[in-house]
């Protein structure tokens, strides 16, 4: 099963590609996929008979008890036969539904391939959380297929529509599957069947998962996207809504009624909504003059009536449930892609304007009548026997008072509802038929153009397939009843097929066909007696004003708390942060130390006050500079502490990062005014105070009572003895950073490396200003090799720095000049010795990283733009890439090397000369942090430094000039 996943998800994967070379004649080769499903489950038929269908477990996500668990019983045997046969048919069919230059083709197959291998994943996974990520996987990839045609508003508002609907049923069945699986200590949902758990809690769940299958299946009040999903292309409804993702929720209804369908509120629940969707969808059928609306109409009316089946419970309702759901897929599949043919070949769907079809599409309408007369309950056809089923297995309730409900009074009710509703659908299966087939004498006949064959295949070999089905009714029974029996046998037993003699459920039917064709007959009076009855407020209109409604109040929330005011953003922050833990902390009853130590010695509290005092001078600063120079002192305040608490990695890394800062800080004021725009009154600045008191008391606090109630040695205490025997290293921190979560590194560094992009990006915003620096990264490099020794050009006399020449002689500082040089060249050396010792000592790729990105900043600080291409004369995304690169290598060679990803081996080595060498290969790792940091620098220097002269150059020569090429584009 996990193989076939694959082989789904890798032809997903590949449709695209195989569009483009072969056009709609990939979906042949698409088709394999399901058609492969569809073989392998006919393969297991005696197994999962047996009750000894296969089953694969892998573990994936153990803490949160969630496994790759795939198992075969007779209803996921039933649905996988469904959703890979018929999803095999109808891929073949869109290779003729298609012209090979339809727009968006290729994501189209992929999408559909992806459904099926979704849907096959949902139907067989014994996992309760697993099957919600692939119940959310159809979700939005119906959101794709209903939203096919991009450039068509109908159809986006239909997917979006759909999307909104199933995902919020789907969080709520998301609930009910947290809660029964945490109440039966399980996910497994095998387990959960052979002992459900019970209380109120578990019935509050069961409703939750039902409003997850009840949306899914478009049931009332949720019934309303359905027929919107129309205007999605034909094989999409054909598949999405007859065969597969409808079922969704018949299959979760079906998969939990033999554990919950005696419980009240799943009775009430399933019954009353599905009876109501039965007749609600049916008599708007009646209406409908577009064919694949009435058919829309029609799904909805069957997914009611197959609900209301199956989820009763007991042995009957359930044999006859499996029996109309397995019918269904085939008269429905079929009516939808006769639609398709229809339209394609006549272009048009509305049978006021179609006339004479039958005669000349014969062999399409044979396949239409076939399946017209399943749906509508005809015999020898599959439908036919199931409703039979389902009208015997309710009629035990009156009778032999064996009913699914248990009432008498209910299962009538319910009865007269399944009689009502067949009626009905005997009515619109008729209008169907002859709107679409027959011929009216003095309408003109309907012109038909040659399409593709599959557009009349496919249609005929499900057709045929469901008069097969019912003529081997008898034989299908014993596949299906394993799902039925585990419900006690009723005394007067309820069978699919074959002839059961002149009794009251055949009488029922002969009654549905006969009022049914009285209604179809006066379907005039019908239809002008639907358009004088007063139009309800919708459940569409209800959804419509709620998506205004809820679109109106976010606009009014977020125009009142974000208005684009970082002041208001804080204080709402900051506020929420107070109130909620500092409540908690002043009445939550929480655990305080019983002594705190204030310091260790005299140097930690006068480090304090520095920082103190130099945070609240921040905090009154008029002047940005100031402010941000007072914000540099508590930072550099916080390194010494952690330099005083025996910390001197983190003291290290915190003066380099709080040093780039300030070079940040510094580079962005340059384009702003020197002092802060906002003059708050006494009043702001009080409460700013207040606020900023009370964040740090709640922080405080928060900090003490966590200390206070720890339970378990600190994790700390092993770290210098698991440090050197898990890493090969002394350095606890780096060891964690390279080893222990290398992982969460590396996400970091993905982190790192979209965010200097996306900065790079806004800077660089309009023009081709990345293209030209890569130009004169290139120019650099042929310019150095004219430098004389000295560190001049030849000719220009000799120099300190290598572009100091080009630098405006106002901007132009000796001192500064011959310091970088004599500096320059020694923090590269620095660089890398705490590259290379990190793993020992105070360093690592990280605070590497930053002292050569500082180096860098000093050569810009001291000679411009052109003594930073100088200096690094390669472009950013290059070395951050190659670090990226590096790192993830690294996790790939110890996975080639058959270890686990990213896992490193220490060697003892005694090269000549440089005595004994420990090398642990996690150091390749750091390489890479190493470069993608000096990467992240030399971005920022180039986007916030090197573009900023350039616009206050330009702007000092003539504010009026537009950039040119040398002053705009070098970097």
């Amino acid at each position: 099963m996990i193989a076939l996943l694959l082989v789904h998800g890798a032809a997903a994967v590949a449709a695209p590609l195989l569009v483009r070379a072969l056009g709609r004649r990939a979906f042949g080769v698409l088709a394999l996929a399901p058609a492969a499903s569809a073989v392998w489950a006919l393969t297991r038929t005696g197994a999962v008979q047996d009750g000894h269908g296969p089953s694969e477990a892998i573990s994936w996500v153990p803490s949160l008890g969630m496994n790759l668990t795939f198992t075969l019983d007779t209803l996921s045997w039933l649905m996988t036969i469904i959703v890979g046969a018929v999803g095999a048919l109808i891929l073949i069919y869109c290779s003729s539904y298609f012209e090979d230059d339809s727009p968006g083709l290729g994501r189209f197959a992929g999408c559909l391939t992806g459904f099926a291998g979704a849907m096959l994943g949902l139907v067989t996974t014994d996992d309760m959380l697993v099957l919600y990520l692939f119940w959310e996987a159809t979700t939005v990839l119906s959101y794709l297929l209903i939203g096919h045609k991009t450039t068509s508003h109908d159809s986006r508002s239909a997917a979006t529509q759909a999307l909104v609907v199933t995902t919020a049923g789907g969080l709520a069945m998301l609930v009910g599957l947290i809660i029964i699986g945490q109440s039966a200590g399980t996910y497994r949902i095998s387990e959960i069947l052979a002992s459900p758990p019970s209380g109120t809690a578990v019935t509050t769940a069961v409703v939750l998962l039902l409003i997850g299958g009840i949306s899914k299946s478009a049931l009332v009040p949720f019934h309303f996207w359905l027929p919107g999903a129309m205007a999605a292309p034909t094989p999409v409804s054909a598949y999405l809504h007859a065969a597969a993702m409808v079922k969704a929720g018949i299959y979760l209804i079906a998969r939990f009624a033999p554990a919950y369908a005696d419980l009240r509120a799943w009775q009430v629940t399933v019954l009353s909504l599905g009876g109501a969707t039965m007749l609600l969808g049916a008599w708007r059928a009646l209406r409908q003059v577009d064919l694949k609306l009435l058919l829309a109409y029609g799904t909805v009316s069957q997914l009611g009536f197959i609900s209301m089946v199956i989820g009763a419970g007991g042995r009957g309702a359930a044999l006859a449930g499996v029996g109309l759901l397995l019918s269904h897929a085939l008269f429905k599949s079929t009516l939808f892609l006769t639609v398709g043919a229809i339209d394609c070949r006549t272009g048009t769907r509305d049978l006021r304007e179609l006339n004479g079809l039958g005669s000349r599409m014969p062999l399409l309408a044979g396949a239409a009548c076939l399946a017209g007369m399943s749906m509508a309950g005809l015999p020898p056809l599959l439908g036919f026997f199931g409703k039979e089923a389902a009208f015997g297995a309710f009629l035990l309730g009156p009778q032999h008072h064996e009913g699914p409900t248990g009432s008498a009074t209910a299962d009538v009710v319910l009865l007269v509802v399944l009689v009502l509703g067949s009626v009905l659908t005997f009515a619109y299966t008729a209008r169907f038929l002859w709107g679409a087939f027959a011929g009216a004498p003095g309408k003109p006949v309907t012109e038909v153009f040659e399409r593709g064959p599959w557009l009349t295949v496919i249609p005929v070999v499900l057709g045929v397939s469901g008069l097969v089905a019912g003529l081997a009714a008898t034989w299908i029974e014993p596949l299906l009843a394993p799902y039925a029996e585990q419900w006690p046998p009723p005394s007067h037993a309820v069978h699919l097929g074959g002839w059961h003699g002149f009794n009251l459920a055949l009488l029922l039917s002969v009654l549905t066909w006969a009022a049914g064709s009285c209604l179809f007959a006066a379907r005039t009076a019908v239809e002008a007696g639907q358009a004088r009855l007063p139009h309800a407020y919708s459940a569409e209109q209800t959804y419509r004003l709620l998506m205004r409604s809820l679109d109106r109040a976010s606009l009014e929330v977020t125009g009142a708390f974000q208005r684009g005011s970082l002041p208001l953003s804080l204080g709402l922050i900051f506020t929420v942060f107070i109130v909620l833990p500092g409540s908690q902390l002043i009445w939550g009853g929480v655990t305080w130390p019983d002594e705190v130590r204030w310091w260790d010695n005299l140097a930690q509290p006068a480090v304090g006050a520095v920082v103190v005092v130099a945070a609240i001078a921040a905090a009154r600063a008029r002047r940005r500079l100031r402010a941000v120079f007072l914000l540099g002192v508590t930072g550099y305040g916080t390194s010494m502490l952690f330099l005083l608490h025996g910390a001197p990695d983190l003291a290290l890394t915190q003066i380099l990062v709080e040093t780039v800062a300030l070079v940040v800080f510094v580079l962005v004021l340059r384009r702003l005014s020197g002092k802060f725009p906002d003059d708050p009154s006494p009043a702001v600045r009080r409460w700013r105070a207040l606020l900023g008191i009370g964040v740090g008391a709640v922080t405080a606090g928060l900090a003490l009572t966590a200390a206070a109630v720890r339970t378990q040695p600190p994790a700390a205490s092993d770290l210098p003895r698991s440090a050197v025997e898990y890493g090969g290293g002394h350095n606890i921190v780096n060891v964690i950073l390279v080893d222990v979560r290398a992982w969460d590194t590396m996400g970091e560094l993905s982190v790192v490396l979209v965010a200097a992009t996306g900065v790079a990006s806004l800077i660089f915003l309009g023009g081709d200003a990345h293209a030209r620096s890569r130009r004169l990264v290139r120019s650099s490099w042929e310019r150095r090799s004219s430098y004389t020794e000295v560190g001049g050009a030849e000719g220009s006399g000799s120099r300190w720095l290598a572009e100091g020449g080009l630098v405006r002689p106002e901007r132009r500082s000796t001192l500064f000049e011959v310091v970088t040089r004599l500096i320059f060249h020694t923090m590269i050396v620095w660089s890398l010795y705490l590259l290379f010792s990190g793993h020992n000592h105070p360093g690592g790729g990280f605070a590497a990283g930053l002292v050569c990105g500082l180096a860098l900043a000093v050569r810009y600080l001291a000679g411009s733009r052109d003594e930073l291409l100088a200096a690094a004369p390669v472009m950013p995304g290059l070395l951050m890439g190659a670090g990226l690169f590096l790192s993830a290598g690294v996790g790939l060679g110890a996975m080639l090397a058959g270890g686990d990803p990213l896992q490193s081996w220490s060697f003892d080595l005694h090269p000549p000369l440089l005595g004994e060498v420990h090398l642990v290969t996690s150091v390749f790792f750091d390489v890479g942090v190493y470069l993608v940091v000096i990467g992240l620098m030399l971005d920022i220097l180039w986007a916030l430094g090197a573009r900023l002269d350039a616009q206050i150059e330009r702007d000092a020569d003539d504010p009026s000039a537009q950039p040119t090429l040398h002053e705009e584009a070098r970097p």
